[in-house]
């Protein structure tokens, strides 16, 4: 599919643009090593990384958020996080080629994710790459989070863009849910972290991209 007329491209955070699963890993396992169990392997953090503290929680300890223990868990979760959160995190390899790009064709770019302003904000503040960012939207700055299509709308705003004449592109269903649901052409991003029974092709995006720098070859016509 060729996009045309876009003004702006927006993508969610963590596994479409910085790799933060060795983070957000570490601080699930420095709770089992805590209490006396043995290490997990990152491989089985991974894939779950996107579903943030229920994914890390459930793979450290098999826990799902109804349960009565989760919110303690949760905030033991997040305090861990927040010590090291930029300590293995990296940008994915072409991400910053991609966005000068984006730039050098006018075009605006910004962040919607799902993950809390008490992370969004220092990450990206410590990262030099989100200078540039037009709009950087935390799970918590609206009333509602992804799928739902309000921090979505809520970017386009910040941009001053019709939400038609945007791209989102996430690594997770709900994003591509969002995406669509906003007006948006969606992208799926597929390097990032998908679960071990997703399935991207089933997701309805727009197009689907292996690389951050794919995406350039998507919107050659917009």
């Amino acid at each position: 599919m060729q996009f045309k007329d876009i003004q702006a491209v927006l993508f969610d955070l963590d596994g479409t643009l910085i790799d933060s699963a060795p983070d957000l890993g570490a601080a699930a396992d420095k709770m089992r090593t805590d209490r006396g169990m043995p290490s997990l392997p990152q491989a089985l953090y991974r894939p779950m990384a996107g579903a943030g503290a229920r994914g890390m929680l459930g793979v450290a300890f098999g826990i799902a958020p109804e349960a009565a223990e989760f919110e303690a868990l949760r905030e033991e979760f997040y305090v861990n996080y927040e010590t090291r959160m930029l300590d293995s995190t990296f940008i994915f390899s072409g991400v910053p080629e991609l966005v000068e790009a984006l730039q050098a064709r006018g075009l605006g770019w910004g962040v919607v994710t799902n993950k809390s302003a008490r992370f969004t904000g220092p990450l990206t503040r410590a990262i030099s790459l989100f200078a540039s960012a037009g709009a950087i939207i935390s799970g918590d700055t609206t009333p509602f989070a992804k799928p739902h299509p309000e921090p979505l709308f809520e970017a386009a705003r910040r941009l001053g863009i019709d939400p038609a004449r945007c791209v989102y592109v996430g690594d997770d269903h709900r994003d591509i849910l969002a995406g669509r649901a906003a007006g948006m052409q969606t992208v799926a991003a597929t390097y990032g972290y998908l679960g071990d029974d997703a399935d991207a092709t089933l997701w309805e995006a727009h197009a689907a991209i292996t690389s951050p720098l794919e995406l350039l070859q998507v919107l050659k016509q917009a």
